[in-house]
């Protein structure tokens, strides 16, 4: 039998908002009807703050729904440091390419274009295009000191040399002038070769003079003026920049050049701006826009970024897991207290928003302590690669696998807001079946022997 003394209210009767009125404590009757269905009522919520922070005898599953927002929280902030990183390194990559090498190149078939003057107007005259300049480039070797190398001598134009100022670690781009015989290396470059400011080192060009002994390799001494940074491995070790005057003299090509290279409004358009142009020089030469060019790069970067995006977020799925099962514990221990509430008035509505919100807010707090967790790991990202490399005595990160020199990080508030409404939504979804099992608890059958 149900104990007499407790409070009873008997559905004899209905209010203004509908409820069964409870004859014994209408006070008590109306602090569990205040507030709308779809908030929850001060009554709703006092009990579900006293579920999240369970009492003596219950440590364990208190220990359960800690371990559930730890693994929420680590599953959060995996995911947005990977894909901050992730983004980060596609970005800067994207950067640093299209900085140096602009959107797009113009090259004639062979790699030689003679009427570069009138291809040059062409390509100004298309809309959307802001800047157009010839510029040489070609594998070449470099010798000093013994040390010899392979290199990619750059010609550019005086704006094109002047644009490298940010990237100086030592020297001047002043000296950068034609026929003065100067020119500017990259870091690892002089790095590898021992070379330092005010140096001469000594461009070999394989293709030189026929002689009636044969080709006679060029050899042209040049003074380093510059030492330039890009931040990408591979352009740092190799490159080697001058006037496009020098570069030609170089390579015994007259005025003739090797490409044309463009930037357009937009570098993920280029494609589209030059179309036209493409099609008016069919034929004559070939336009190659930085995505073709660097394709098997980014397509590679993209397919990861969707198998982490995939696979961190079967993390944060197991550890909505948590919530499920310490929600499950949780209703097991407290079946008397559901129905000792639901003698009182107590809702299955309101049992159902109760352990809903319990485990809701397990879930939210441990997103939102991971998404902190995630950028104050983001903030300190380099400490932690250089602590974890220190301790374990390997390099993680060699520029030299890595085409970058530091761990980069950009992180899209469109993709922190998605992970959040997923762990969020994930939470919600693991409160269901334990909130409807509370709810669908009677009373009758569990105080039959009270």
């Amino acid at each position: 039998m149900v104990n007499s003394r407790l409070p009873y209210c008997f559905p004899s009767g209905n209010n203004h908002c509908g409820k069964p009125v409870c004859h014994l404590n209408p006070a008590l009757h109306a602090h569990l009807w205040t507030g709308p269905d779809l908030l929850l009522s001060p009554f709703e919520w006092t009990i579900a703050r006293r579920y999240m922070l369970p009492g003596k005898g219950e440590g364990f599953i208190a220990l359960v729904a800690g371990i559930s927002l730890v693994a929420v929280m680590l599953g959060v902030a995996a995911l947005v440091i990977v894909m901050s990183v992730m983004n980060g390194f596609r970005a800067e990559l994207v950067d640093k390419i299209v900085g140096l090498n602009g959107h797009a190149v113009i090259q004639a078939y062979g790699g030689r274009l003679d009427n570069w003057q009138q291809v040059l107007r062409a390509v100004e005259a298309t809309p959307g295009v802001t800047k157009a300049s010839p510029l040489i480039e070609q594998p070449l070797l470099v010798t000093f000191n013994g040390r010899v190398q392979a290199i990619l001598a750059r010609g550019n134009t005086a704006p094109d040399i002047a644009a490298l100022r940010p990237k100086l670690v030592a020297g001047s781009l002043a000296p950068l002038t034609p026929n003065a015989g100067n020119v500017a290396v990259g870091s690892r470059l002089a790095e590898n070769i021992g070379a330092r400011i005010g140096d001469t080192i000594t461009v070999i060009n394989p293709a030189g003079q026929s002689t009636p002994f044969g080709t006679v390799p060029r050899q042209v001494a040049f003074r380093v003026a510059a030492i330039f940074e890009i931040g990408i491995y591979d352009y740092d070790n190799s490159y080697v920049v001058m006037p496009i005057q020098d570069a030609q003299t170089l390579m015994l090509s007259g005025d003739a050049i090797g490409m044309i290279e463009v930037r357009t409004t937009d570098a993920d358009t280029a494609a589209q701006t030059l179309a036209p142009l493409a099609r008016q020089l069919q034929g004559q030469v070939v336009v190659t826009d930085w995505k073709t060019i660097n394709a098997s790069l980014f397509e590679a970067l993209a397919v990861e970024r969707v198998a982490m995006f995939v696979v961190l977020s079967i993390i944060v799925l197991v550890a909505v897991f948590n919530i499920l099962s310490s929600l499950i514990m949780l209703v097991r221990a407290k079946t008397r207290d559901i129905a000792i509430l639901r003698t009182m008035g107590a809702s299955r509505r309101s049992m159902l928003k109760i352990f809903v919100t319990t485990g809701f807010l397990i879930g939210a707090l441990g997103t939102v302590a991971g998404v902190v967790l995630g950028f104050v790991f983001l903030y300190f990202r380099q400490n932690v690669v250089n602590l974890v490399g220190a301790v374990t005595g390997e390099n993680l990160w060699d520029p030299k696998i890595r085409f970058l020199t530091e761990l980069p990080s950009r992180s899209d508030p469109v993709e922190i807001t998605v992970i959040c409404l997923m762990a969020l939504l994930f939470s919600f979804l693991a409160t269901l079946y334990p909130a409807f099992k509370a709810a669908s608890t009677d009373p009758v059958q569990v105080l039959r022997y009270e």
